[in-house]
């Protein structure tokens, strides 16, 4: 942190800025803040004011977001005030408006004012903020924002979210020994029913940096930061923490401490009965048939013959539903096969594929590969329900 602060005082700090830059830096941080926690100085953000910068931090102690914003008439100092509340009322202020931000030191409110509008703020003080020191972060490594975004929109959705098997609550990233390029970076979520793996060519820097868990917040506040990020992210890591520098934004974060299965061990390697077909034809006519039950976990029933495909999905409430795709839409030469798998999971996949899906089974209860038949960068295993 900088902005040296003494024991239990409030520094004075002023500042000025505009509506869209103020708004954008609270909408960051004030994500991160955690809503219902019982430490009442996590609620805040810590503003700091020096040498002509302002700096905007909120911590939940698991993850720390730090940016740096434009701003004018400083006076330098730092103080606290509630990250959700800031939030709300420069949101609601009118578009081009400039908002001044006035402490007078001590444990004096502060005054925000924009126009004709003027509120105060209760703040608490500085010395209260909890640092989150990040110690050594010897890998060190860049990547462009499209491939980050990339390997976490084609992996994020496998993440698990139960809470015993803490170890799967995040994607396992780790250079990997792989493809047809060599060395990877690889990216790996799982929860048991289904299985996503990405790669990308390793970046340069990252050769023996160790295998990481990053949890799943940490994951969701990086994609919402990559959605403005049109370059390249700075990843800096040790065993213990990692943090992406995105231009102003710097995202700092504790990882799962806990060991990755070996999920290599559940690729199955024999898989050869090939079902090619249209994604969005298979996409539109899996949503069409489970559309009989509303029943999330109900399976869709998929009857494999030569160069035909029924899809079909029942409900004792609500009666049964199928569709055929045939020789014109799908490419499959083996022998007949049904296998049934949740309608969410079908979906949460081949909407990660771009045009034509490829399965590729061993029998009706064993695990299942797919892949986008034009891209072999990425890997999915689904495991089949009884139908």
């Amino acid at each position: 942190m900088h902005g040296a602060v003494g024991a239990g005082r409030i520094e004075a700090m002023k500042f000025k800025a505009e509506r869209a830059v103020l708004l954008k830096a609270l909408a960051h941080v004030q994500s991160v803040v955690e809503k219902r926690n019982t430490i009442p100085i996590l609620a805040n953000v810590l503003l700091e004011v020096k040498d002509g910068s302002l700096r905007f931090t909120a911590t939940d102690m698991e993850i720390a977001i730090v940016e740096d914003v434009p701003a004018e008439g400083l006076r330098d100092g730092a103080v606290t005030a509630p990250a959700g509340t800031l939030y709300e009322i420069v949101r609601k202020l009118p578009d081009g408006a400039d908002v001044e931000l006035d402490h007078q030191a001590g444990d004096q409110q502060l005054m925000l004012k924009s126009g004709r509008y003027a509120t105060k703020l209760v703040v608490l003080p500085t010395d209260d903020f909890p640092s989150m020191t990040t110690g050594a972060l010897p890998h060190q490594f860049r990547l462009a924002g499209n491939v980050l975004r990339g390997l976490i929109d084609r992996t994020r959705f496998a993440i698990s979210t139960e809470e015993t098997r803490y170890y799967l609550n995040g994607i396992y990233f780790h250079a990997a020994q792989g493809g047809p390029d060599g060395a990877a970076l690889r990216a790996v979520a799982t929860d048991g029913h289904r299985l996503a793996r990405v790669e990308e060519p390793l970046p340069e820097g990252a050769l023996g940096m160790p295998g990481v868990i990053v949890p799943r917040k940490t994951v969701a506040e990086l994609r919402k930061l990559l959605d403005e990020v049109t370059d390249t992210v700075d990843v800096a890591l040790s065993d213990t923490r990692i943090q992406f520098v995105a231009g102003p934004v710097t995202l700092t974060s504790k990882l799962i401490d806990g060991t990755f299965p070996e999920y290599e061990r559940v690729i199955p390697k024999d898989n050869d009965k090939v079902l090619r077909v249209g994604k969005n034809d298979f996409s539109a006519a899996v949503a069409r048939v489970a559309a009989i039950s509303s029943e999330r976990s109900r399976p869709v029933k998929m009857a494999l013959d030569r160069n035909l495909l029924v899809l079909s999905a029942s409900s004792p409430d609500q009666g049964t539903a199928t569709e055929e795709l045939d020789g014109d839409r799908i490419q499959y030469e083996a022998g007949a096969l049904e296998i049934g798998f949740q309608a969410r999971y079908l979906n949460d996949i081949t909407d990660q594929i771009a045009e034509e899906v490829e399965f590729r089974f061993a029998d009706g209860s064993a695990p299942t590969v797919v892949q986008d038949a034009a891209d072999s960068s990425a890997l999915y295993v689904l495991m089949p329900m009884r139908v």
